[in-house]
Protein backbone atom coordinates (compact mmCIF):
# COMPACT_ATOMS: atom_id res chain seq x y z
CA UNK A 1 0.00 0.00 0.00
CA UNK A 2 1.32 3.44 -0.93
CA UNK A 3 2.54 5.48 2.03
CA UNK A 4 0.27 8.54 2.44
CA UNK A 5 1.69 12.05 2.23
CA UNK A 6 0.66 15.00 4.37
CA UNK A 7 1.79 18.61 4.49
CA UNK A 8 3.66 19.98 7.48
CA UNK A 9 6.07 22.74 8.42
CA UNK A 10 9.69 21.77 7.79
CA UNK A 11 10.61 23.30 11.17
CA UNK A 12 8.67 20.48 12.82
CA UNK A 13 10.79 17.87 11.06
CA UNK A 14 13.86 18.89 13.02
CA UNK A 15 12.22 18.11 16.34
CA UNK A 16 12.28 14.37 15.72
CA UNK A 17 8.89 13.84 17.32
CA UNK A 18 5.84 16.10 17.32
CA UNK A 19 2.05 16.20 17.07
CA UNK A 20 0.62 16.65 13.59
CA UNK A 21 -2.56 18.67 14.12
CA UNK A 22 -4.77 21.03 12.17
CA UNK A 23 -6.47 19.95 8.94
CA UNK A 24 -3.63 17.57 8.03
CA UNK A 25 -3.66 15.83 11.39
CA UNK A 26 -7.43 15.58 11.31
CA UNK A 27 -7.31 14.08 7.82
CA UNK A 28 -4.66 11.56 8.87
CA UNK A 29 -6.48 10.48 12.04
CA UNK A 30 -10.16 10.76 11.14
CA UNK A 31 -10.28 10.28 7.36
CA UNK A 32 -7.30 8.07 6.54
CA UNK A 33 -7.68 6.38 9.95
CA UNK A 34 -3.97 5.81 10.44
CA UNK A 35 -3.07 3.53 13.31
CA UNK A 36 -0.14 3.33 15.67
CA UNK A 37 2.91 1.93 13.93
CA UNK A 38 1.76 2.89 10.43
CA UNK A 39 4.07 4.82 8.10
CA UNK A 40 3.43 8.26 6.65
CA UNK A 41 5.51 10.85 4.84
CA UNK A 42 5.46 14.57 5.53
CA UNK A 43 6.56 17.35 3.19
CA UNK A 44 6.66 21.12 3.27
CA UNK A 45 5.83 21.24 -0.44
CA UNK A 46 9.23 22.77 -1.20
CA UNK A 47 11.27 19.57 -1.45
CA UNK A 48 11.81 18.78 2.24
CA UNK A 49 10.60 15.28 3.18
CA UNK A 50 10.33 13.40 6.47
CA UNK A 51 9.68 9.67 6.62
CA UNK A 52 7.63 9.13 9.77
CA UNK A 53 5.74 6.56 11.81
CA UNK A 54 2.60 7.20 13.84
CA UNK A 55 3.33 6.63 17.53
CA UNK A 56 0.00 7.73 19.03
CA UNK A 57 -3.31 8.52 17.32
CA UNK A 58 -5.85 10.93 18.79
CA UNK A 59 -9.31 12.00 17.61
CA UNK A 60 -8.08 14.68 15.20
CA UNK A 61 -4.28 14.52 15.40
CA UNK A 62 -1.41 12.11 15.83
CA UNK A 63 2.02 12.05 17.39
CA UNK A 64 4.65 11.14 14.83
CA UNK A 65 8.28 10.13 15.05
CA UNK A 66 10.62 11.24 12.26
CA UNK A 67 12.68 8.31 11.02
CA UNK A 68 14.59 10.05 8.24
CA UNK A 69 14.76 13.46 6.60
CA UNK A 70 15.93 14.30 3.10
CA UNK A 71 15.50 16.82 0.31
CA UNK A 72 14.19 16.23 -3.20
CA UNK A 73 15.63 18.60 -5.84
CA UNK A 74 13.20 20.57 -7.96
CA UNK A 75 12.70 19.13 -11.45
CA UNK A 76 14.13 21.00 -14.43
CA UNK A 77 13.25 22.58 -16.73
CA UNK A 78 10.33 24.14 -14.88
CA UNK A 79 6.99 23.59 -16.59
CA UNK A 80 4.32 26.31 -16.49
CA UNK A 81 0.88 25.86 -18.08
CA UNK A 82 -1.30 28.86 -18.83
CA UNK A 83 -4.85 27.50 -18.72
CA UNK A 84 -7.66 29.37 -20.45
CA UNK A 85 -10.59 29.37 -18.03
CA UNK A 86 -12.86 26.40 -18.85
CA UNK A 87 -16.57 26.32 -18.12
CA UNK A 88 -18.11 24.58 -15.14
CA UNK A 89 -15.94 22.32 -13.02
CA UNK A 90 -13.58 21.46 -15.85
CA UNK A 91 -11.09 23.93 -14.43
CA UNK A 92 -10.67 21.83 -11.29
CA UNK A 93 -10.37 18.71 -13.47
CA UNK A 94 -7.58 20.32 -15.49
CA UNK A 95 -5.78 21.43 -12.31
CA UNK A 96 -6.10 17.97 -10.76
CA UNK A 97 -4.68 16.15 -13.79
CA UNK A 98 -1.86 18.63 -14.41
CA UNK A 99 -0.86 18.54 -10.76
CA UNK A 100 -0.76 14.74 -10.76
CA UNK A 101 1.29 14.84 -13.97
CA UNK A 102 3.90 17.14 -12.42
CA UNK A 103 3.19 20.63 -13.82
CA UNK A 104 5.01 23.15 -11.62
CA UNK A 105 2.88 26.25 -12.08
CA UNK A 106 -0.70 26.60 -13.35
CA UNK A 107 -1.77 30.07 -14.46
CA UNK A 108 -5.50 30.85 -14.82
CA UNK A 109 -6.03 32.95 -17.93
CA UNK A 110 -9.10 35.05 -18.72
CA UNK A 111 -9.04 34.58 -22.49
CA UNK A 112 -11.35 36.57 -24.70
CA UNK A 113 -13.27 33.43 -25.68
CA UNK A 114 -13.51 31.97 -22.20
CA UNK A 115 -17.16 31.29 -21.44
CA UNK A 116 -16.37 31.52 -17.74
CA UNK A 117 -14.98 34.81 -16.47
CA UNK A 118 -13.77 35.33 -12.91
CA UNK A 119 -15.06 38.69 -11.73
CA UNK A 120 -15.75 40.26 -8.37
CA UNK A 121 -16.42 37.72 -5.61
CA UNK A 122 -15.92 34.85 -8.07
CA UNK A 123 -12.16 35.42 -8.24
CA UNK A 124 -11.30 34.46 -4.67
CA UNK A 125 -13.76 31.54 -4.60
CA UNK A 126 -12.66 30.06 -7.92
CA UNK A 127 -8.97 30.55 -7.17
CA UNK A 128 -9.48 28.93 -3.79
CA UNK A 129 -11.06 25.87 -5.43
CA UNK A 130 -8.17 25.56 -7.90
CA UNK A 131 -5.59 25.84 -5.12
CA UNK A 132 -7.41 23.35 -2.90
CA UNK A 133 -7.62 20.93 -5.82
CA UNK A 134 -3.88 21.29 -6.50
CA UNK A 135 -3.03 20.76 -2.83
CA UNK A 136 -5.05 17.54 -2.53
CA UNK A 137 -3.92 16.21 -5.92
CA UNK A 138 -0.31 16.85 -4.99
CA UNK A 139 -0.63 14.74 -1.85
CA UNK A 140 -2.39 11.98 -3.76
CA UNK A 141 0.39 11.96 -6.34
CA UNK A 142 3.11 12.01 -3.64
CA UNK A 143 4.53 15.29 -4.88
CA UNK A 144 7.20 16.81 -2.67
CA UNK A 145 7.28 20.06 -4.66
CA UNK A 146 3.76 21.48 -4.56
CA UNK A 147 2.13 22.76 -7.70
CA UNK A 148 1.63 26.52 -7.59
CA UNK A 149 -1.64 28.03 -8.80
CA UNK A 150 -0.82 31.62 -9.72
CA UNK A 151 -3.05 34.66 -9.58
CA UNK A 152 -5.33 35.06 -12.63
CA UNK A 153 -3.57 36.56 -15.62
CA UNK A 154 -4.85 38.87 -18.33
CA UNK A 155 -3.66 38.40 -21.91
CA UNK A 156 -1.12 41.20 -21.38
CA UNK A 157 0.34 39.46 -18.32
CA UNK A 158 0.48 36.15 -20.17
CA UNK A 159 2.45 37.85 -22.96
CA UNK A 160 4.95 39.14 -20.38
CA UNK A 161 5.29 35.64 -18.94
CA UNK A 162 5.97 34.22 -22.41
CA UNK A 163 8.61 36.81 -23.22
CA UNK A 164 10.59 35.87 -20.10
CA UNK A 165 10.47 32.10 -20.71
CA UNK A 166 13.30 29.94 -21.99
CA UNK A 167 10.70 28.57 -24.41
CA UNK A 168 7.07 29.60 -24.90
CA UNK A 169 4.64 27.34 -26.75
CA UNK A 170 1.03 27.92 -27.74
CA UNK A 171 -1.17 24.93 -28.53
CA UNK A 172 -2.94 25.75 -31.79
CA UNK A 173 -4.77 23.58 -34.29
CA UNK A 174 -3.30 25.41 -37.30
CA UNK A 175 0.33 25.27 -36.19
CA UNK A 176 2.91 23.83 -38.57
CA UNK A 177 5.32 22.66 -35.85
CA UNK A 178 4.56 19.53 -33.85
CA UNK A 179 5.06 19.56 -30.10
CA UNK A 180 6.67 16.15 -30.46
CA UNK A 181 9.50 17.61 -32.58
CA UNK A 182 9.88 21.14 -31.17
CA UNK A 183 13.35 21.85 -29.76
CA UNK A 184 13.15 22.02 -25.96
CA UNK A 185 15.59 23.65 -23.50
CA UNK A 186 17.24 21.69 -20.68
CA UNK A 187 16.85 24.51 -18.14
CA UNK A 188 14.78 27.59 -17.50
CA UNK A 189 11.01 27.86 -17.86
CA UNK A 190 8.92 26.16 -20.51
CA UNK A 191 5.53 27.87 -20.75
CA UNK A 192 2.61 26.14 -22.48
CA UNK A 193 -0.54 28.07 -23.36
CA UNK A 194 -3.85 26.20 -23.54
CA UNK A 195 -6.82 28.09 -24.92
CA UNK A 196 -10.42 27.90 -23.67
CA UNK A 197 -13.29 25.99 -25.34
CA UNK A 198 -13.65 28.64 -28.03
CA UNK A 199 -9.95 28.60 -28.84
CA UNK A 200 -7.34 31.34 -28.95
CA UNK A 201 -8.33 34.44 -30.91
CA UNK A 202 -6.24 35.77 -33.78
CA UNK A 203 -5.38 38.88 -31.75
CA UNK A 204 -4.22 36.80 -28.79
CA UNK A 205 -2.13 34.57 -31.01
CA UNK A 206 -0.51 37.64 -32.60
CA UNK A 207 0.34 39.07 -29.18
CA UNK A 208 1.82 35.77 -28.03
CA UNK A 209 3.93 35.23 -31.14
CA UNK A 210 5.16 38.82 -30.80
CA UNK A 211 6.33 37.77 -27.31
CA UNK A 212 8.41 35.01 -29.03
CA UNK A 213 5.93 32.18 -28.42
CA UNK A 214 5.90 29.31 -30.94
CA UNK A 215 2.54 27.84 -32.05
CA UNK A 216 2.65 24.02 -31.85
CA UNK A 217 0.31 21.22 -32.81
CA UNK A 218 -0.38 18.61 -30.15
CA UNK A 219 -1.82 15.93 -32.43
CA UNK A 220 -4.41 15.08 -35.09
CA UNK A 221 -7.35 14.88 -32.67
CA UNK A 222 -9.21 17.66 -30.92
CA UNK A 223 -8.83 17.63 -27.13
CA UNK A 224 -10.95 19.48 -24.60
CA UNK A 225 -9.27 22.41 -22.93
CA UNK A 226 -9.39 20.47 -19.66
CA UNK A 227 -7.34 17.59 -21.10
CA UNK A 228 -5.04 19.37 -23.56
CA UNK A 229 -2.77 20.70 -20.80
CA UNK A 230 -2.05 17.34 -19.20
CA UNK A 231 -1.49 15.73 -22.61
CA UNK A 232 0.98 18.44 -23.63
CA UNK A 233 2.70 18.29 -20.24
CA UNK A 234 3.21 14.55 -20.66
CA UNK A 235 4.91 15.07 -24.03
CA UNK A 236 7.19 17.79 -22.67
CA UNK A 237 8.17 15.87 -19.56
CA UNK A 238 8.96 12.70 -21.48
CA UNK A 239 11.07 14.62 -23.99
CA UNK A 240 12.99 16.64 -21.38
CA UNK A 241 13.77 13.60 -19.20
CA UNK A 242 11.61 14.75 -16.29
CA UNK A 243 9.73 11.47 -16.77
Amino acid sequence: MTVPVFLADAADFARGEFVLGGPEGRHAAAVRRLREGERLDLTDGAGQVAECVAREVFKDSLRVEVLRRYEVPAPAPRLIVVQGLPKGDRGELAVEMMTEAGVDVIVPWSASRSITQWKGDKVAKALGRWRSTAREAGKQARRFHAAEVAEPHSTARVAELLSDAALALVLHEEAATSLATAELPVSGDIVLVVGPEGGISADELDRFTAAKAVPVLLGPTVLRTSTAGVAAAAVVQARTGRW
